[in-house]
């Protein structure tokens, strides 16, 4: 029964990430050559938000990472003092 449950969550996931690949690759590659004029710039942002969010998202990514690299090199130093 789990098995069943994890492949539907996986389908899921698998679905989620493609309909945001699609959105977002019409969004960048397929928008600009459609004229302005045409209805279908009211269902995505201003492009600048297309640059500007995966670079936000990537920053915080790294600083995460950056953080929890130095909290586990701290931990493990201060691990080692207490044991000689």
């Amino acid at each position: 029964m789990a098995t069943s449950m994890d492949q539907a969550a996986g389908w899921g996931m698998v679905g989620l990430a493609g309909a945001i690949f699609s959105y977002y690759t019409i969004w960048v590659i397929i928008l600009p050559f459609v004229d302005v004029n045409q209805n279908i710039h009211k269902f995505f942002p201003p492009r600048m938000y297309a640059i500007a969010g995966p670079l936000i998202a990537g920053v915080v990514a790294l600083v995460l990472i950056g953080s929890f690299v130095k909290y586990s090199t701290f931990k493990s130093k201060q691990k080692k003092s207490k044991t000689q």
